[in-house]
C-alpha cells in the first residue's frame, strides 16, 4: 500500500520523462466509460425522443376531420423541459479526472488512479510515456468542456459577452451549439475508450506520434515515434 500511494500509476516519479502503467491507464478507463454510457443516454434522449408530453386524460373528439379523413383529437400538450445540473456536475468531475492525470502532483487527487493503481497492485506492469496519454486526455478534457457548454449553453454565452462586452455575440435565448454535439461527442469518447479498452489502441496517442512525425510537436516521443515504424514491421511480417 505504501508503494501504491508513493508512486501511484508512475515507473519513478523522479524520472525526467515519467512513464505510467498502461495496466492502470485501461483499468481507469473502464471505470471512466460508465460515465460516458451516462452521458450517451442523456444525448439519445436529448436528441431522439419525443420533445412533447401529452396528458392522455385531456384527449377528446373533435368531431372533426383533417384532408385526409382522419379524426382529430384535441389534447393538453406541453413542451418537455431539461434540467441538466446532474449531468454538468458529473462532467466537472470527468474534467477534473482528465486534468490532474496530466500532473505528477494531480494524479494523487484522482480517486480513479488511487483506486485502479491499487486494484493493479499485483499486475505485471507495462509502462508506457506519459507524454501522448497527457495528450489524449487533453483531448479528452476539451470533449468534456464542450459537453458542458452544450449542457448550459445560456450561462456560458452570457460570460462570454460580458468579457468581450458583445452583448448579441453568442445568443442567450437558444443553444447556439447544433443538436447532435453532445452525441457526437460522446459517441467519439466512446469508441476511443472502447478501443483503449479492447485493444490497447490510443487514439490520441496515434494522432500525437502524427504531429511529432511531421513536426508540429517538438516533444519527441520514443515509443510515439515507433508506432508507425512497428506497423511497417507487422505488415511485412504478415507478407
Amino acid at each position: 500500500m505504501t508503494s501504491v500511494l508513493k508512486n501511484l500509476w508512475f515507473r519513478d516519479t523522479k524520472e525526467e520523462k515519467l512513464y505510467i502503467n498502461e495496466v492502470v491507464v485501461r483499468m481507469r478507463a473502464g471505470m471512466l466509460i460508465l460515465i460516458t454510457l451516462y452521458m450517451g443516454i442523456t444525448f439519445y434522449d436529448v436528441v431522439f425522443t419525443n420533445k412533447w408530453m401529452v396528458d392522455t386524460n385531456t384527449i377528446v373528439d373533435t368531431y372533426e376531420t383533417n384532408f385526409d379523413n382522419q379524426i382529430i383529437y384535441a389534447a393538453e400538450v406541453t413542451k418537455r423541459t431539461y434540467e441538466y445540473s446532474t449531468q454538468t456536475i458529473i462532467l466537472f468531475y470527468v474534467l477534473f479526472e482528465m486534468i490532474t492525470s496530466m500532473f505528477l502532483f494531480g494524479a494523487r487527487l484522482s480517486p480513479t488512479i488511487l483506486l485502479a493503481t491499487y486494484i493493479a497492485r499485483d499486475t505485471p506492469p507495462l509502462w508506457k510515456p506519459l507524454g501522448p496519454k497527457r495528450f489524449a486526455w487533453t483531448i479528452g478534457a476539451t470533449m468534456v468542456s464542450l459537453c458542458i457548454i452544450f449542457f448550459n449553453p445560456i450561462e456560458f454565452a452570457t460570460i462570454i459577452n460580458n468579457i468581450t462586452g458583445i452583448d448579441e455575440l453568442l445568443p442567450t435565448t437558444h443553444n447556439f451549439m447544433p443538436r447532435y454535439t453532445g452525441l457526437v461527442l460522446v459517441v467519439t469518447c466512446l469508441l476511443f475508450m472502447w478501443l483503449e479498452l479492447t485493444f490497447g489502441f490510443c487514439a490520441g496517442c496515434y494522432i500525437h506520434a502524427l504531429l511529432v512525425k511531421i513536426g508540429i510537436i517538438k516533444e519527441e516521443c520514443l515509443d510515439c515515434n515507433d508506432i508507425y515504424a512497428r506497423a511497417e514491421r507487422l505488415k511485412k511480417e504478415r507478407k
